[in-house]
């Protein structure tokens, strides 16, 4: 079973950047320890556009579904789904 990748999308006004990273890095822990859960990433606009993607990585859409059931909504989110169909890492060296 391929894995499953979450994106959330955030449209942030500069003024609220350095509120929106504060609060997050607050968050620390809280997907960390969900059943199924594998990667989260938090990705800062470098130019061009306000909106910041919030990545996670499932081992299925079951366990999202299971942790965003538990109270941890998306909320007003565009959120985008993908299945992750190939995967790389570095090379052993």
């Amino acid at each position: 079973m391929a894995s499953v990748v979450k994106i959330n999308v955030l449209t942030v006004p500069a003024e609220m950047r350095d509120d929106l990273e504060r609060r997050f890095a607050a968050r620390a822990g809280t997907v960390e320890t969900a059943d199924g859960f594998e990667w989260f990433e938090l990705l800062r606009p470098v130019e061009g556009t306000d909106r910041y993607l919030v990545y996670t990585r499932w081992r299925s859409e079951e366990d999202f579904q299971r942790w965003s059931g538990q109270g941890h909504g998306q909320g007003q989110a565009e959120v985008w789904t993908f299945d992750v169909v190939q995967s790389a890492g570095p090379a052993a060296s």
